[in-house]
């Protein structure tokens, strides 16, 4: 029975995908274990501290593995760890006289470790795959809407205008970077673990090089990095990994929370991709809820969560901690899921995003003119000072919003500002399509940074 909208039968696919609990499920787990378990046996023949035939006989045998999970279950319960009672099922499938062989001079968290890091690699890929994905929606999007105005905002209150392409660049230029962090891991965090009872590798015989030995070996078996030194209880790669989902599940989640804010019926100028009774609600026929946002803005906080756990881990006690450890068997699987089904629900509402240009346009115009109020001090600046033309600005504004008037109707009836600027050139300043800045521009720089991640 599921107790988890992760596993929940009715939950799984609002808060995770398929692809991502097929790679975390115990059965992807205990598969990987084993591929452990056969890859040190490979690795401790080749180096001679094996027999060689055991490598290959171990490696056919364990290939051929069928699990009693109910007795493995059973078992990790007494024992605390899947270790000892999964190595039991394969050496009484593995012919004795090579059976003694499997697991030789490694420790339960070496093979467990392991196990863990072929996992992040292969959820990696998948994070990478979706996030690449939901670049190319906003690229397209930015694109698209690079010369669409619209309010931008600040403190929720209207500040300057903007493009919505502009909004699109910014959203995608922190996803690239998180593609920069993602290849980053793979390169330098994903490292095979190989120490012994307490990660000197003593058990690997009287020579100190054969334990360094067999460790490349099963480095290069598994095509994982070797570290220099044994991490038991140094857990800050795993930590940056939980980390750096929580910072793509932020990334998200400011995404969404403008989603939610903008497709409200006051705002109106996007909404997510019409699905029949997606959104409904039981009482209210009207409504159509942005449900992947809500569930992104969700999953953002779940992360952060599953961060500050991987921090927790970090403060170990000697050379093997007493608890710590066991935050990261909860962590991980579920940062990974949640952050997948997170980038999955952006895809969704990303790729299908539907733009009410006209209500971004009217949204501009609502305020009067006062959006542009910033534009009109400058150009008055320019004449009169900095200081005085803010005060004179200030001053029509605060009439303009007491009397409901546009700010240049205003402005116009001032013969400060009518004497220093022409009649002209103050409506070129009230014009909102006149001051976008270099939000274009940045567009276009930004997109075109991205064609390095995206065809298209």
């Amino acid at each position: 029975m599921a107790v988890s909208v992760l596993d929940s039968r009715i939950f799984r696919n609002t808060f995770g995908t398929q692809a991502i609990r097929d790679v975390f499920s115990d059965e992807a787990y205990a598969k990987r274990l084993i591929e452990v378990e056969s890859a040190l046996a490979r690795a401790e023949a080749k180096c001679g501290v094996i027999p060689d035939e055991a490598g290959t006989a171990i490696t056919e045998s364990l290939s051929k593995v069928q699990l009693d999970f109910h007795r493995l279950a059973e078992e990790t319960d007494v024992v605390g760890y899947p270790v000892l009672p999964l190595i039991r099922q394969l050496a009484e499938q593995t012919p004795p006289e090579m059976a003694k062989y499997i697991h030789w001079g490694a420790t339960t968290q070496d093979i467990q470790d392991t196990a863990t890091q072929l996992q992040i690699r292969s959820g990696i890929r998948i994070v990478k795959q979706e996030l690449l994905s939901l670049i190319g929606h906003l690229v397209r999007l930015a694109r698209e809407h690079r010369d669409t105005p619209m309010a931008g905002r600040t403190h929720l209150q209207h500040a300057l205008p903007v493009t919505f392409g502009y909004k699109c660049a910014v959203y995608l230029y922190p996803l690239l970077q998180h593609v920069n962090r993602l290849n980053a891991v793979e390169q330098n965090n994903l490292l095979v673990q190989f120490g012994g009872a307490a990660g000197t590798l003593a058990s690997l015989g009287p020579n100190p090089q054969t334990g360094l030995q067999v460790r490349a070996a099963l480095a290069k078996e598994l095509q994982l990095a070797e570290p220099p030194i044994t991490w038991h209880v140094a857990r800050d790669t795993i930590a940056e990994i939980l980390n750096l989902l929580a910072l793509i599940g932020g990334s998200l989640g400011k995404i969404a929370y403008d989603f939610i804010i903008m497709s409200s019926n006051e705002f109106g100028e996007i909404s997510e991709p019409f699905v029949p009774h997606r959104g409904a609600s039981s009482t209210m026929p009207q409504k159509r809820n942005p449900i992947s946002s809500e569930i992104i803005l969700a999953a953002s906080k779940l992360l952060r969560e599953k961060a500050s756990l991987g921090l927790d881990a970090m403060v170990a006690d000697f050379e093997r901690q007493s608890g710590p450890w066991h935050l990261e068997w909860a962590a991980v699987p579920e940062a990974f899921t949640i952050a997948v089904g997170a980038l999955h629900q952006a895809n969704f509402a990303i790729g299908g995003l539907v733009v009410n240009v006209d209500a971004m346009k009217r949204n501009l115009l609502s305020s009067k003119g006062l959006i542009v109020g910033e534009a009109v001090m400058m150009g008055l600046a320019a004449h009169i000072g900095r200081n005085p033309a803010h005060d004179l600005v200030y001053e029509a504004c605060k009439t303009a919003i007491e009397t409901d008037q546009a700010l240049f109707d205003v402005l116009k009836t001032n013969k400060e500002i009518t004497d220093k600027v022409p009649l002209v050139d103050l409506e070129k300043f009230c014009d909102p399509l006149n001051y976008l800045g270099a939000s274009q521009l940045q567009v276009d720089e930004v997109t075109k940074l991205a064609a390095q991640y995206v065809s298209g």
